[in-house]
């Protein structure tokens, strides 16, 4: 067990698959309010929040020792990639529009990580 899963399950008392999916939800509502408020600062926040949640994804990922197989990985890595562009676009152009993407990724991922193919329903749990 590494460092980040070690600390996440002290800090939050869950397996690392429910906080991650915790965290996960919540920059989504958040995003979600961000794009409501179509205030491009709101937005700017909550696309910055994203983007260090996906950043420390990035770097567990990158751990040799992460123990994600290796097809689930590079997919990850993948779609950290495309989050990191996006993230880019929307700090430069703050488009509420621009922010669904990040939403539904975001809620799609927690979702699986819950093992609920309903990432809606998933979203509802973890914001109750």
């Amino acid at each position: 067990m590494n460092a980040y899963v070690k600390q996440q399950q002290a800090a939050l008392g869950a397996a690392p698959q429910q906080a991650e999916a915790w965290a996960l939800t919540t920059a989504a509502r958040r995003l979600s309010e961000a794009k409501g408020s179509g205030d491009s600062e709101t937005i700017l926040t909550a696309v910055r929040l994203n983007w260090r949640l996906w950043t420390i994804f990035q770097s567990n990922l990158a751990d040799p020792d992460c123990g994600v197989p290796d097809e689930i990985r590079g997919n990850l890595l993948s779609l950290a990639n495309f989050i990191d562009k996006r993230s880019v676009a929307l700090l430069l152009d703050a488009d509420p529009q621009k922010v669904d993407v990040l939403i539904n990724i975001n809620r799609q991922i927690a979702a699986g990580l819950l093992g609920d193919a309903r990432p809606d329903e998933a979203a509802q749990a973890t914001a109750a």
